[in-house]
């Protein structure tokens, strides 16, 4: 269903929830499309398990030097250090507003909301995230919800959301049906 498909994965060098990483990540791959792994710097990046280090990842591309248009969709992992530095690096967060103003697929889990805040793209659309997100997804004027999983269409794209490890099979399912329209 995502033949053709290039899914770009956008994370930090370091902090990483593993999971959200690779299951997703798998998921693109079970679909028929092809993941990549942006980040802020080359070579490899650190997944944790929660505060714990896990696996090493190779990234395919750095972010200063990715095109959006040459992907297909967006993913967001979570992780409480990840995308609290990709907010402070303008490079990242411009990535990730192009897919919102280019009307492709966003999905973000867990504390990946934190990027969409800083690249200011959640204004009037309703999702969920890891719960503490909540008040700053309120103050940049989002609808928070506390689901397994939110898709959000009052936008210029399909915003996918979900708040924890525990929602990933809802989250990879509603994630490769946006990315597949």
């Amino acid at each position: 269903m995502l033949n053709g498909r290039t899914i770009a994965f956008l994370v930090a060098p370091e902090g990483v929830e593993q999971v959200e990483l690779t299951e997703p990540w798998k998921a693109v791959k079970q679909a028929g499309g092809t993941p990549r792994l942006v980040s802020t710097s080359p070579g490899q990046v650190q997944g944790f398990n929660h505060l714990d280090r896990a696996d090493t990842f190779a990234v395919d591309e750095t972010v200063d030097g990715a095109d959006p248009a040459s992907f297909d969709g967006l993913v967001l992992p979570g992780g409480v250090a990840n995308p609290d530095f990709l907010r402070t690096v303008p490079a990242a967060v411009q990535f990730a507003r192009a897919f919102f103003e280019a009307g492709k697929p966003v999905a973000a889990i867990c504390h990946a909301p934190w990027t969409l805040v800083e690249a200011d793209v959640v204004r009037g659309r309703t999702l969920t995230s890891w719960p503490s997100l909540q008040t700053d997804l309120r103050n940049a004027g989002a609808t928070w919800v506390d689901r397994e999983v939110m898709v959000c269409t009052a936008g210029p794209n399909t915003l996918v959301s979900s708040r924890k490890p525990d929602d990933l099979k809802a989250f990879c399912q509603a994630a490769m049906d946006a990315f597949s329209q």
